[in-house]
């Protein structure tokens, strides 16, 4: 499902050193069973304009602008990792759906796929979605590419036709996903989502339903904020229905009894009806997925013409954020033990309360700079910051904006935010990371230092 995807809105002179190795095995797994990946990263030999991932070649070419920083997270399967916070997350959620939905063989209903490649084409990632050529979704401000071809996903929602597909009719898929973005405690360029997926035949849908013989899942009316134009209301509030069940069960499972739940209505171009769920959690409201009714022409391209369904994307992180009240997303990557030991548990759902590690003191610099006359993308700047600074950088926000009377020109100040998750930082290894920021700006985005 993909949601959230409309804030998915140029980074090219330093994203890749002429060839970057990779090597591994990419993995599909079925109900529990997963590999992982591993990273291995060649030295910046510039002998070929490729780049090498998971035992593949990808040439280079205007579009490619993925970093090395990106390259060295891909193959980490945090999501697999044994008693990692997303893999305690990820389990909880596979052992709901397998012990709540029983196939007609007492098998599960849903299988679960947590080792498919992140590395996708720009048709399961756009074309297949139904995602317009000219959405602001598809923008190399927002996106990894590879090159013009393909790309490291943005969702989950990538693998959504090829399972189908494959005749699946109940999924769920787990991965990293990347997205160029905000520098800040709640967001990352890589992060995890879970994707879920029902469809329905119409004995399914309306076996239950009293006089539910005469009713049918599609017509030929007309497409509504409510429904497609393919759907009968009857279908599409029986699936609605069915959506909202399941994700508030999955929700109180996770969370207990007497949680709140809301929905938020939406409107996805490509998903209708759709919707947001938000959960009050200690006074707050927070939302943690997005759903909709499957746009049926997706449906029928894949080969289930005869069925109507539901999907639904939920980032881990957030849930584990909430659940164990994670302060910051850089977290998920530490390998501090003080961190990582809090999470082994003798099983899946024992209550774990997060014990901050110190608090070390954040570093605060500026950096101010006239923008290039052609354009500019602060995900540009962003991306920039990710790669020199890494994660000692907590957060960057643009804190004053400047247009010159006379010239025009505008003037960008950021503040960066330094403070290391797991060490006190000094202000002699912070000047240095700010100069080559500011250095790397000079040169690689052609802006005019104001520092």
């Amino acid at each position: 499902m993909i949601w959230k995807f409309m804030r998915v809105a140029k980074y090219s002179k330093t994203a890749l050193s002429p060839k970057v190795k990779v090597r591994g095995i990419p993995t599909h797994s079925r109900h529990s069973s997963s590999k992982s990946v591993p990273s291995d990263f060649g030295a910046n030999t510039p002998c070929s304009n490729t780049v090498e991932l998971l035992g593949k070649a990808y040439p280079q070419d205007d579009y490619s602008n993925v970093t090395e920083k990106i390259l060295s997270k891909v193959g980490k399967n945090l999501h697999n990792k044994k008693h990692h916070p997303l893999w305690l997350i990820k389990e909880q959620v596979k052992d709901h759906f397998y012990k709540q939905y029983i196939g007609r063989r007492g098998t599960p209903l849903f299988s679960v796929y947590d080792g498919l490649s992140p590395v996708v084409t720009v048709q399961q990632n756009f074309d297949r979605l139904l995602i317009p050529q000219n959405h602001a979704s598809r923008r190399k401000e927002d996106n990894y590419y590879l090159n013009r071809d393909h790309m490291l996903r943005a969702h989950t929602s990538a693998h959504q036709w090829d399972l189908i597909h494959s005749g699946l009719d109940a999924f769920l898929a787990v991965g990293d996903v990347y997205r160029r973005d905000t520098i800040d405690n709640t967001h990352y360029p890589v992060f995890h989502q879970m994707e879920g997926v029902r469809l329905f035949s119409c004995h399914e849908l309306f076996s239950n339903i009293k006089d539910g013989e005469g009713l049918q899942l599609f017509e030929q009316g007309h497409r509504t904020a409510h429904k497609q134009e393919c759907h009968t209301m009857e279908a599409v509030r029986l699936v609605e229905f069915n959506l909202k069940q399941v994700l508030t069960k999955l929700m109180t499972h996770i969370f207990g009894d007497g949680l709140q739940v809301r929905w938020v209505d939406c409107y996805f171009p490509f998903t209708h009806p759709s919707f947001e769920m938000e959960i009050n959690f200690q006074g707050e409201w927070m939302e943690v997925l997005g759903c909709g009714v499957m746009e049926q022409q997706l449906v029928n391209s894949a080969g289930a013409q005869d069925k109507i369904g539901w999907a639904f994307g939920l980032g881990l992180e957030r849930l584990a954020m909430i659940l164990y009240n994670i302060p910051d997303i850089r977290l998920f990557w530490s390998e501090d033990e003080r961190f990582l030991k809090q999470f082994i548990v003798p099983h899946i759902w024992q209550k774990i309360k997060f014990q901050p590690l110190s608090r070390y003191p954040p570093l605060i610099n500026d950096i101010s700079f006239w923008l290039p006359s052609e354009t500019y993308s602060k995900n540009d700047f962003y991306d920039l910051a990710r790669t020199v600074g890494g994660d000692l950088i907590e957060k960057v926000v643009l804190v004053d904006e400047f247009t010159h009377p006379k010239t025009k020109k505008v003037s960008h100040c950021y503040r960066i935010i330094y403070r290391h998750p797991e060490r006190t930082l000094t202000q002699d290894e912070v000047h240095r990371i700010h100069q080559a920021i500011e250095e790397s700006a000079v040169r690689e985005l052609g802006v005019e230092g104001r520092f």
